[in-house]
């Protein structure tokens, strides 16, 4: 398939973006005119990279599936306000289960993580403070989790924060009135774009990495899409201007904001230097230098945190209920955030790197000791929908070029291709069964064929940022 990729390690003289895209999906010009005027500063260190799924979803200030890096500052409204929110990939030790089984396992779910929640505290302020502190290890340590499941997790799901003042500083900074409402739920999946599904390994095109994955032909696997949990939100929301919340949300915020950052202000000049930064519209900056500097990245670390702990808890759960209802043993292959902010190195400087909706993609030698992806590079999930096939990927020698970043899925092109007609029903005639929040019974869904998907993924692999590892059918799905 011919891909005609407009940008490369070189920004497009055009847009001063880098733009992988294609000539049959290619990047809406009005949303990389809003990603040029939205980081549009001296601070950037290296052209703002656009992947393919660039789309916009209305709740974000920033379309989706895009990287940006700057230096000495951080611009929280680059990335989602939820931090955190990730995917992640396990596989079970039994066959394709049957119908009823699958019926059992999806039921237990829905009933642990009701779609409203409800309203009862299942951490105490002491586990809020230490799941923001510790990361993934806190709920290792709380549900049993075998240690290797967390070396599959990225950065071991823990961030250090001592730098920036440590548990003692969280304690002090972080909200009485959040950390209460991050008491309510800990572990979830969720409606809209977050789901649950079980698929089979369809393909596999690269055998020796799959076999250094733990993947073969015929495998069940679980993915799952879920955010961070309600602490990321009300950081997210906190540490700057969102343009949109839930009224809960804002009803808190209207009160907590200023409380946190105005009241508690130093003097006019901090005073005015916070409200450019948390309450205006936009993607302000935020200098790192100084205790504010501190401040605000330690916010940042505790929220990442505290969405890989989260994740894990969801983890626990679905290890649970594949015991119960299936008979089976589950093993994390890799669990990754695609909203996330990270200190890297750029141009063999230090620089922060946003990620909105995308994945960081690091090749082998950065992952130089690696316990589990020293030889693999940091694994990539790249879904479809639950009509199509998705896909494990692995860092290709190209990701430089793209701030070491992948799209985080396809649906956009997907949806796309079988609204122009490019895409139709699957040939072999493949359906999904969709289990939803609302107890109905699931509905059987006819599948498309992976014209669209492979179109997407064609787009990473031509331009030299990811391979394909094996592609995953999926056979039921809860959304």
């Amino acid at each position: 398939m011919h891909v005609d990729i407009i940008g490369g390690p070189a920004a497009d003289p055009r847009t001063g973006l880098t733009v992988f895209d294609s000539t049959e999906a290619p990047a809406d010009l009005a949303l990389l005119e809003r990603v040029r005027r939205g980081t549009e500063t001296a601070d950037l260190a290296a052209p703002p990279v656009v992947l393919p799924d660039f789309c916009h979803k209305g709740k974000s200030e920033m379309p989706s599936s895009i990287a940006v890096a700057t230096r000495g500052a951080i611009r929280p409204a680059l990335t989602d306000a939820a931090l955190n929110c990730g995917m992640a990939l396990a596989v079970l030790d039994v066959p394709r289960p049957s119908e009823a089984a699958v019926e059992e396992f999806y039921r237990r779910v829905r009933q642990r993580y009701p779609e409203p929640p409800r309203w009862k505290a299942e951490l105490s302020r002491a586990e809020v403070l230490r799941a923001a502190v510790e990361g993934a290890g806190f709920a290792a340590e709380r549900f049993g989790i075998d240690p290797a499941d967390v070396e599959h997790i990225e950065e071991f799901g823990h961030l250090p924060v001592e730098e920036y003042g440590g548990a003692a500083r969280a304690r002090r900074e972080l909200p009485w009135l959040c950390v209460q409402l991050a008491r309510l739920r800990f572990g979830g999946i969720g409606p809209s774009t977050h789901f649950l599904e079980l698929q089979e390994v369809e393909e596999v095109l690269e055998p020796d990495t799959a076999a250094r994955l733990g993947i073969r032909q015929g495998q069940v696997t679980l993915q799952y899409h879920n955010g961070g949990g309600v602490l990321t939100g009300q950081l997210g929301e906190l540490y700057a201007r969102r343009q949109a919340a839930s009224r809960l949300l804002r009803t808190e915020m209207a009160v907590q904001k200023p409380l946190t950052h105005l009241l508690r202000a130093g003097g006019p000049a901090e005073l005015r230097r916070r409200y450019a930064a948390y309450f205006r519209h936009g993607c302000p900056s935020v200098p790192v230098e100084g205790d504010e500097g501190r401040r605000v990245l330690l916010a940042q670390r505790l929220a990442m945190n505290y969405g890989f702990a989260y994740r894990l808890a969801t983890y626990a759960s679905l290890r649970a209920f594949a015991r119960l209802a299936f008979g089976a043993s589950l093993r994390l292959v890799v669990d990754s955030p695609h909203n996330s902010i990270y200190e890297e190195v750029v141009d063999g400087r230090p620089a922060f790197v946003h990620r909105h909706n995308a994945a960081r993609a690091w090749t082998p030698e950065m992952m130089a000791g690696h316990p589990a992806f020293a030889r693999t590079g940091q694994p990539l999930l790249v879904p479809g929908t639950n009509r199509t096939s998705s896909f494990l990927c692995v860092p290709a020698p190209q990701a430089h070029r793209s701030l070491y970043t992948a799209c985080h899925g396809t649906g956009s092109i997907i949806g796309a291709f079988a609204r122009s007609g490019r895409s139709g029903p699957d040939p072999l005639r493949r359906s999904t069964v969709r289990f939803t929040y609302d107890q109905a019974a699931p509905r059987v869904v006819p599948q498309l064929d992976d014209v669209g998907v492979d179109a997407a993924v064609a787009i990473l692999t031509g331009s030299g940022l990811v391979r394909p590892v094996a592609r995953l059918r999926p056979f039921a799905v809860l959304s």
